[in-house]
């Protein structure tokens, strides 16, 4: 007999030929979750499998708020928060909102109809990685929702787990832009995460020569404000 973890199992090591077959054998099993929750079509997307979500999505006829908005389903996503703008607000059972979903998954047209009906810029994800949409934002190097997250006044020196800032996480990437932008708003240059590394120290590391300048002059100009 087929199982909900046998599916998760050709999802997780993107089998799109097994998924295939599992789903012909039994349809039902696209809307297949783990023992906490987590569905088949969301370790799609987390492990990256674009084709084995592509059969999901065939074979799914409805998508919760966490899905449709991986899924960059913006119809679905605004369907939702017509009929409960709570949803815009809700925890995934692995623990993060929609909008951490839109700023991971790159997002940035849901990111702001989540926004819109009110999404907390400043969510801390439910779970050991203590992230907010910024921190997951600039994980996925999306700039534009980097800058609508400031804008609307997100926290620019959130920690998430290991002391990490967006700024850490943009100097290490090498991205000028998302860095230029952080500062902009007043980031903390000289923040240090759990392991005594600042932003610039990644750079360095990383070779990022061009963001390692513009945090060595953000880092002067702090030093002359007294920071």
């Amino acid at each position: 007999m087929v199982t909900h973890a046998d599916l998760i199992a050709a999802v997780q090591s993107g089998n799109v030929e097994v998924v295939r077959r599992l789903l012909e054998q039994s349809p039902p099993l696209a809307s297949a979750k783990d023992a906490s929750g987590v569905s088949a079509l969301m370790y799609a997307f987390y492990y990256r499998q674009p084709e084995v979500a592509d059969l999901l999505l065939g074979s799914k006829s409805e998508l919760d708020i966490f899905e449709a908005t991986a899924a960059g389903k913006t119809d679905r996503v605004a369907e939702i928060l017509q009929l409960d703008r709570d949803a815009a607000n809700y925890y995934s059972c692995d623990g993060f909102t929609p909008l951490h979903f839109a700023a991971f998954f790159d997002r940035p047209d849901i990111a702001r109809d989540l926004i819109g009906h009110g999404a907390k810029v400043a969510a801390v994800a439910k779970n050991t990685m203590k992230v907010t949409p910024l921190h997951s934002a600039a994980a996925a190097h999306s700039r534009e929702i980097v800058r609508l997250l400031l804008e609307q006044g997100a926290p620019v020196d959130a920690r998430q787990q290991g002391g990490w800032t967006a700024l850490h996480e943009a100097a290490q990437a090498g991205d000028p832009e998302m860095v230029g932008d952080l500062l902009r708003h007043r980031a903390d240059p000289a923040a240090r995460n759990d392991e005594g590394k600042s932003p610039e120290d990644l750079a360095q590391a990383k070779g990022r020569e061009e963001v390692s300048k513009l945090l060595a002059i953000a880092l002067g100009k702090a030093w002359k404000r007294g920071i």
